[in-house]
C-alpha cells in the first residue's frame, strides 16, 4: 500500500514539473541588465537562476516574447553570444555560463565503465565561477568582401571604442609578417606589426574598413564589426608584381612620420640584390652602404657608426648577442642569408630596451618556419655552400627552420702566390629555429646558432673562433592590449691561437666571453595615442681574459692565465609613444641601467695624481668571488619627436645618452683574433655617450621615393685607446697599457632611397669627423700633447650608390660604387742619431691618411620561371667584384732595408674578382 502511495506521489510531481516547465511566459526587455533580466523570468517561470555576476556586468539585453516557453526566451536571448544556459527541470534551476557549457546528459562512455575504474565525467560539467571573463574567439580572416564579427556580439552597441589584435600572416607559410601596415578607411588612424606580426588597434565600436599592407604582399581589405575587444588575425597573398606595376609598400609612410631617426630598415630580398663578394647575399656588406656606416678597410670584421668604435655596435641575431659576425677574413658575415627576414640598425632613436653599447644596434631577425608546407632552399658557390630546410612539425601550431652553410676554399689559396699557397681557411654554421603555438594568447620559439672559423696563412700559426649562442622566448598576450616578450638565453664567444712548428716554442693562447642573459618585455597599448613600453633585464659576465699553455710535450712555455673576470649588468626602462596631435608626435622614455663588477678578483691601489705604472702601486685588495667590487649607475634618457608640415614633409630631432661596461681593447684598426675583451672595474670606468640629432625627411612622388638630410653630434667619456707601445695580450694589469680619451664625433647624411618599381635603389652621402683627446697628465705622456687626433676609423667623405634594374621577370641587374676617404696612420716622417743609434722620428698619431678607396661591382641575377605550382625554382647570380680592379689600400707598412725605410702597402682585392652562385628553392 505504502509502495502504491508513494509511485502515486511521485507520478503527480512529475507531472506538476513537466506542466510547470512547459509553462509559457511573455517578456518586453529594453537594455535590460542580467538582474532585471533574471529577476523577472524567476517570477514569471518558478525557477531560480544562477550566474556569475562578474561575467554577465557589460550584458544588456533587449528582447519581446510572447506566450512562448523559458527555454525559448534563453535561446533567443543567448543567441550568437558566448553565453550559455543549461536548465534542469528536475531541480528548477538554470545555470547561466560564459563561453563554458554545462551539458545535462553524461559524458559519453558513462555506462560502459568496466569494474575497478572510475568513472568518466566530462570536464564541461564542472563550471568554476571563479575563472577569469573569457575572451572571445580569435577570428581567422582570409577572404577579401567578408564582414567579420568582432567581440563578443551585443544586441546594440556601445559608445566609445575598444581594441581589435592578432596576427598579420603569410597564407603561402603561416608565418607573421614583420612591418606590416594596417590602417582605417577615411582615417589617420594606423599601426605597425611587432617583429611577430602582431598588431593592436584601438578603434570606435561599429563597422570599420581595414586596409591592410605588408612588403612583397597583395594589399588586403578586411570589413570588421567591431563589437567589443577581440582578436582577428589576418592572412596575405604573395605579390607577384608586373614590370609597369609601382606598389606602395606599408613602410614607405613612416619614414615621415614616425618618430623615429637614423633608423635604417631592410628586408631580404633588398639585400640580395646587391652584388657581394664572391656572389653570396651579405648583410653586413649591405649595412655598410647605408648613411654613417663605415668600416676601415676591405674584408674587416666590424663596422662604424657615426664615429664610434667596432665594440661599440650591438650585434643581435634574434636578440643573442653576436661578438664576431664575420667569417672567412670578413669576406662573409655570419648570417645565413637564407635564414634572414630582415634588418634593423639604429644609429640615433635607439629603443629603450637596448643598452649597453655607445654607437648603434643592429637587429637581424630570422625567419619563423613554414606552417604548413615543407619546403627549402640550397646554394653552390666557388668558395661556400648552403642548405635551408623548413616546415610544419605539427601543422599551423609548430615549425622549424634550418640552414647550414660550409665552405671549401683551399683550392683558391693554392692559386695565391708561393708564400700563400700553404695557407688554409674553413668556416661553418648552423641555425635551427623553432616555433610553437600554445594556444591563441601564449607562443614559444626557440633560436639557435653555431658557428666556427679556422684558418692560417702560410705559417703554422692557427685561428680559430666561434660562436655558441641560443635563447628561449615566450611571447604572452594577457589581452588585446597588454602583451609581453620573456627572453633567457647563453651566448658564448671564444678564439684561440696556436703554434707547434718548433716543438721548444709551441703555444696555445685561449680567450673567452660567456654570458647568460634574462630580459622582459612588455608592451601595453594604452589608448590609441599612447604604447608604454617597459621592462627589465640583466646580463651575467664571465669573461676568460688570456690563458697560454705549452702545445706540445716538449716546449719550455711556462703556463700563464690572467684572472677571470665577473659582472652583472643589468637595467629597468619605460618608454612611452604619444601623439600629442596627428602631426605632432613625441617618443620619451628613461633606461636605468647598473653594472657590479664581481669578485674573485685582485684590485690594485695607484698613488693619486701619478701615472698608472708598476712604480706607482700603493696596494693590492683581493675579493672572494660573488663579493661586489665596483658599482656603477646611470640613467640613460632616449627622447625623439617628429613634426609633419606637410603629409610627405616632416622634420625630426632626437637625443640620447648610453652607457658601455664592457670593452674591447685592441691596437688594431679592426676587430683580430687576438683582440682582449675587458669589464669596467675600479680603474677602468664605463663608457658614456650622448648624441644629439636633427632632420628633415620628405617623400615624393607618391611616397615611392625617400629623401632625407640629417646632422648629428656625439661626446663621448672613457673611451679606451692604448699607449705606445702597449703590451694588451696576457696582461696582468691592462689599466697600465690603455688610456681613458674623450671623444667627439659630428656629420651630415644624405639619402635618397627607392624600393619601387623597375629601377630602384639608393644613395647616400656621409660627411663626419671623430676626434680623440687624451689629455689626463696622470696617464704619463700625452698623446699629440693633449690635443685632439683623428680616430683610426676617422673617414670624411663617404659615397654609397646601389642601383637594380629588372629587365623582365627572369632577368635583372645591380651595380654598387662606393668611395671613401683613407684612414688615418701615423708615419714615420725623419731619422736622427742618439747615443750614437740611428732612430726613427714619427708624426704626430693618425697624423697622415692611406689613398682614397674606391670599387665598383656589378652582377646579373637569372631566375627561372616562376608557375606558382612548380615543386623546383632556380637561379643564378654571375658578376665581378671590383670592376675597374683598383688596388685599393688595405693599409701601409715600413720596412728598414740596408739603411733606408722602404714604404709597403697591402691590397686584399688588387684585381677584378669574377664569381657564380646557383641557388635552388623547392
Amino acid at each position: 500500500m505504502k509502495k502504491i502511495y508513494f509511485t502515486f506521489i511521485l507520478f503527480f510531481a512529475v507531472k506538476l514539473l513537466h506542466a510547470q516547465v512547459s509553462k509559457n511566459i511573455s517578456v518586453n526587455f529594453q537594455q535590460a541588465t542580467i538582474e532585471q533580466f533574471t529577476g523577472e523570468l524567476e517570477t514569471k517561470s518558478g525557477y531560480h537562476i544562477y550566474y556569475d555576476h562578474a561575467q554577465f556586468d557589460s550584458l544588456k539585453i533587449t528582447l519581446q516574447v510572447n506566450n512562448q516557453p523559458l527555454e525559448s526566451v534563453l535561446s533567443q536571448a543567448f543567441h550568437n553570444t558566448t553565453y550559455h544556459y543549461a536548465l534542469f527541470e528536475s531541480k528548477m534551476q538554470v545555470f547561466l555560463t560564459r563561453d563554458k557549457e554545462i551539458r545535462t546528459q553524461p559524458a559519453a562512455g558513462y555506462f560502459n565503465v568496466k569494474p575497478g575504474q572510475t568513472q568518466p565525467v566530462a570536464p564541461s560539467q564542472v563550471i568554476d565561477f571563479t575563472t577569469a571573463p573569457v575572451k572571445a574567439p580569435v577570428i581567422e580572416s582570409t577572404i577579401e568582401n567578408k564582414l567579420y564579427e568582432v567581440g563578443i556580439k551585443t544586441n546594440q552597441l556601445k559608445a566609445g571604442k575598444a581594441s581589435v589584435s592578432g596576427y598579420v600572416k603569410s597564407a603561402k607559410s603561416g608565418v607573421g609578417i614583420a612591418g606590416a601596415g594596417l590602417y582605417v578607411a577615411n582615417s589617420g588612424v594606423g599601426v605597425t606589426t611587432d617583429q611577430f606580426g602582431y598588431y593592436t588597434l584601438s578603434l570606435p565600436r561599429g563597422k570599420q574598413l581595414l586596409i591592410v599592407k605588408g612588403v612583397g604582399m597583395k594589399d588586403a581589405r578586411r570589413q570588421v564589426m567591431l563589437y567589443n575587444d577581440g582578436d582577428l588575425n589576418i592572412e596575405l597573398q604573395d605579390q607577384v608584381t608586373t614590370l609597369k606595376e609601382v606598389k606602395i609598400s606599408a613602410d614607405k609612410v613612416a619614414n615621415v612620420r614616425s618618430t623615429e631617426m637614423a633608423v635604417s630598415r631592410l628586408d631580404i630580398k633588398s639585400i640580395k640584390q646587391v652584388p657581394a663578394v664572391f656572389g653570396e647575399a651579405d648583410v653586413l656588406r649591405i649595412v655598410l652602404t647605408l648613411p654613417g656606416v663605415q668600416s676601415v678597410g676591405e674584408a674587416t670584421t666590424g663596422f662604424n657608426v657615426r664615429g664610434g668604435a667596432a665594440d661599440q655596435n650591438l650585434i643581435l641575431l634574434d636578440d643573442k648577442t653576436i661578438y664576431n659576425p664575420a667569417h672567412f677574413f670578413g669576406f662573409f658575415s655570419a648570417f645565413n642569408p637564407d635564414i634572414v627576414k630582415g634588418i634593423e640598425l639604429y644609429k640615433s632613436t635607439i629603443p629603450e630596451k637596448f643598452g649597453g653599447r655607445l654607437s648603434s644596434v643592429l637587429e637581424v631577425t630570422d625567419r619563423e618556419g613554414n606552417k604548413k608546407n615543407f619546403a627549402g632552399s640550397a646554394g653552390i658557390g666557388l668558395l661556400t655552400s648552403r642548405l635551408n630546410v623548413e616546415g610544419p612539425i605539427v601543422k599551423d601550431k609548430t615549425s622549424f627552420i634550418f640552414g647550414g652553410r660550409t665552405s671549401y676554399s683551399d683550392w683558391l689559396l693554392k692559386l695565391l702566390p708561393e708564400e700563400y699557397k700553404h695557407s688554409h681557411a674553413s668556416f661553418y654554421d648552423f641555425n635551427l629555429d623553432i616555433s610553437h603555438q600554445i594556444d591563441k594568447d601564449n607562443n614559444i620559439y626557440l633560436t639557435t646558432y653555431l658557428s666556427k672559423d679556422n684558418f692560417r696563412l702560410n705559417s703554422d700559426t692557427t685561428y680559430n673562433y666561434s660562436n655558441k649562442n641560443a635563447n628561449i622566448k615566450w611571447k604572452h598576450n594577457f589581452n588585446s592590449r597588454l602583451y609581453s616578450l620573456i627572453t633567457v638565453g647563453y651566448d658564448g664567444y671564444k678564439y684561440d691561437i696556436s703554434s707547434s712548428a718548433n716543438p721548444v716554442n709551441a703555444y696555445k693562447l685561449k680567450f673567452g666571453i660567456n654570458q647568460t642573459n634574462f630580459k622582459t618585455d612588455f608592451t601595453y597599448y594604452l589608448n590609441r595615442n599612447n604604447t608604454l613600453d617597459f621592462g627589465l633585464s640583466a646580463i651575467y659576465y664571465k669573461l676568460n681574459p688570456g690563458t697560454e699553455t705549452p702545445n706540445s710535450a716538449s716546449s719550455l712555455i711556462v703556463p700563464d692565465k690572467v684572472d677571470d673576470e665577473q659582472g652583472l649588468e643589468s637595467a629597468l626602462y619605460l618608454g612611452d609613444k604619444f601623439d600629442v596631435t596627428p602631426d605632432f608626435s613625441i617618443s620619451a622614455g628613461i633606461r636605468y641601467s647598473m653594472f657590479n663588477y664581481l669578485g674573485a678578483q685582485t684590485v690594485r691601489t695607484y698613488a693619486p695624481g701619478l701615472p698608472r705604472t708598476p712604480l706607482n702601486v700603493l696596494d693590492s685588495t683581493a675579493y672572494s668571488g660573488g663579493k661586489v667590487i665596483k658599482t656603477y649607475t646611470r640613467p640613460e634618457i632616449r627622447v625623439s619627436a617628429r613634426y609633419n608640415i606637410t603629409d610627405d614633409l616632416s622634420l625630426k630631432a632626437s637625443y640620447n645618452t648610453l652607457a658601455q661596461y664592457i670593452h674591447l681593447l685592441s691596437n688594431t684598426t679592426a676587430i683580430s683574433p687576438i683582440d682582449i675583451y675587458k669589464l669596467s672595474d675600479p680603474n677602468i670606468k664605463p663608457q658614456y655617450g650622448s648624441q644629439v640629432s636633427f632632420g628633415v625627411f620628405k617623400n615624393a612622388a607618391q611616397n615611392t621615393i625617400e629623401t632625407s638630410v640629417e646632422v648629428y653630434y656625439k661626446h663621448i667619456d672613457n673611451y679606451l685607446d692604448y699607449k705606445s707601445g702597449a703590451k694588451l695580450v696576457l696582461s696582468h694589469a691592462i689599466e697600465q697599457e690603455v688610456l681613458n680619451t674623450q671623444g667627439k664625433a659630428y656629420g651630415v647624411e644624405l639619402s635618397i632611397k627607392k624600393t619601387t618599381g623597375k629601377l630602384n635603389g639608393w644613395i647616400n652621402y656621409t660627411y663626419s669627423r671623430t676626434f680623440l683627446k687624451q689629455d689626463d697628465p696622470t696617464a704619463g705622456q700625452l698623446i699629440n700633447g693633449g690635443a685632439y687626433y683623428p680616430a683610426n676609423y676617422d673617414k670624411p667623405h663617404s659615397f654609397n650608390f646601389t642601383g637594380n634594374y629588372r629587365i623582365t621577370h627572369r632577368y635583372s641587374v645591380s651595380l654598387d660604387v662606393t668611395y671613401s676617404t683613407g684612414r688615418p696612420i701615423t708615419l714615420p716622417i725623419a731619422k736622427y742619431y742618439s747615443n750614437g743609434a740611428e732612430r726613427v722620428f714619427y708624426s704626430d698619431r693618425n697624423e697622415y691618411r692611406i689613398p682614397d678607396y674606391f670599387r665598383s661591382d656589378f652582377s646579373i641575377n637569372i631566375y627561372g620561371n616562376h608557375k606558382v605550382h612548380q615543386k623546383f625554382h632556380n637561379s643564378w647570380t654571375v658578376g665581378v667584384y671590383n670592376l675597374t680592379g683598383r688596388q685599393n689600400a688595405y693599409s701601409t707598412f715600413y720596412q728598414q732595408q740596408g739603411g733606408a725605410i722602404n714604404s709597403y702597402q697591402l691590397s686584399i682585392f688588387a684585381r677584378p674578382i669574377p664569381f657564380i652562385n646557383y641557388n635552388i628553392r623547392f
